[in-house]
């Protein structure tokens, strides 16, 4: 399938809806972030650069230039989880586990999602201009 707009992207509409999980999250948790110095912020911000990674690569002109931003996106996707790991390990999350478990099981859904896109457009023969 040919996608013309990033929203139609089953990976972007996941990314989008991993933002939002993140924020509920990070809104619900708020008093639990209080002694981690900056860490709600930081997860919140790598939660929302999967989709926009996502969005401003597939806005590009070309695949190189796509697969930059969607190992990007994957980036903030390890980020997410790293981040998750830590909050399962500080001892005021303990009755958050099933929370973090699901949001880094997502990330990592998304991973791989972005990592089967990258492998077939650097296995894809169009060269140059931008084919999805």
């Amino acid at each position: 399938m040919k996608y013309t707009r990033f929203e139609d992207l089953p990976v972007w509409q996941d990314s989008i809806q991993f933002s939002t999980r993140v924020y509920e999250f990070t809104t619900q948790s708020n008093g639990l972030f209080a002694n981690l110095g900056d860490l709600k912020s930081q997860i919140e911000r790598a939660a929302l650069s999967i989709s926009n990674n996502i969005a401003e690569g597939f806005e590009r002109g070309s695949n190189k230039e796509l697969i930059q931003f969607l190992y990007i996106a994957r980036g903030s996707c390890g980020e997410c989880r790293s981040i998750t790991y830590l909050l399962g390990s500080v001892p005021s999350f303990r009755g958050k586990k099933h929370q973090i478990k699901v949001l880094r099981k997502s990330a990592e859904n998304i991973s791989k999602q972005l990592f089967g896109w990258i492998e077939s457009l650097k296995s894809s023969n169009h060269r140059g201009e931008k084919f999805c």
